[in-house]
């Protein structure tokens, strides 16, 4: 930027970009993780966007974007698997909107990011982000855990009803007991939600 005074230069003031904390230390647990494919989307000159990003683990950058051609980005990575967006500014929020999960940062973003966003972290710290992926996951297990469970003793106990073994009482007391089995499985996962409390928001 340049600092004029009477028609006159007096000085340039030089911006510089900075890496929000523990980047690439989430980059690399996200690799571990099993993300195969890192990109970076951004509307920062080549200059600058290729500065911020060595050293870094990415796989591809993307430079001068505007936000249509930051979803096209979000698009364009589909055929590679699922995509999850991380985005803060007004900008990001078509992306955010694309991608099959939009992940804002909340605490420090603009309020139409959060908007798009299916999740919002609640605090301005990217490193909120690896915790956020594993509860979810380990709830998407248990989950799926009580699903196949319940179907699994129901159509056991229903055989068993069909071929005599059990009374229709017996079958309906079994039932309950399947279905509190299941219940009790599932609130596994409030162990992690209390855990993590304050890290994301899910919307609904």
């Amino acid at each position: 930027m340049a600092v004029g005074m009477d028609g006159s230069l007096v000085g340039v003031l030089i911006f510089v970009d900075r890496l929000r904390a523990g980047t690439k230390t989430l980059l690399c647990n996200l690799k571990s993780l099993g993300i195969e494919r890192i990109v970076v989307a951004t509307g920062d000159r080549r200059d600058v966007a290729k500065m911020m990003v060595r050293d870094l683990p990415i796989d591809a950058v993307r430079w001068e974007l505007s936000p249509d051609q930051k979803t096209l980005v979000v698009l364009s990575e589909r055929k590679n698997g699922p995509v999850m967006m991380i985005g803060d500014g007004v900008n990001d929020a078509p992306a955010l909107a694309a991608a099959d999960l939009g992940l804002a940062m909340g605490a420090k973003g603009a309020a139409a990011s959060a908007e798009a966003a299916d999740v919002v972290l609640l605090v301005d710290q990217l490193d909120r982000v690896l915790p956020a992926i594993k509860i979810a996951r380990r709830s998407r297990l248990i989950a799926l855990e009580s699903v196949y469970a319940g179907l699994g003793l129901s159509v056991a106990g229903m055989i068993a009803a069909a071929l005599g073994l059990i009374t229709p009482v017996q079958g309906a007391i079994l039932q309950e007991v399947i279905d509190i089995a299941v219940i009790l499985n599932a609130l596994r996962a409030l162990h992690d939600r209390i855990r993590g409390r304050g890290l994301v928001i899910a919307k609904i």
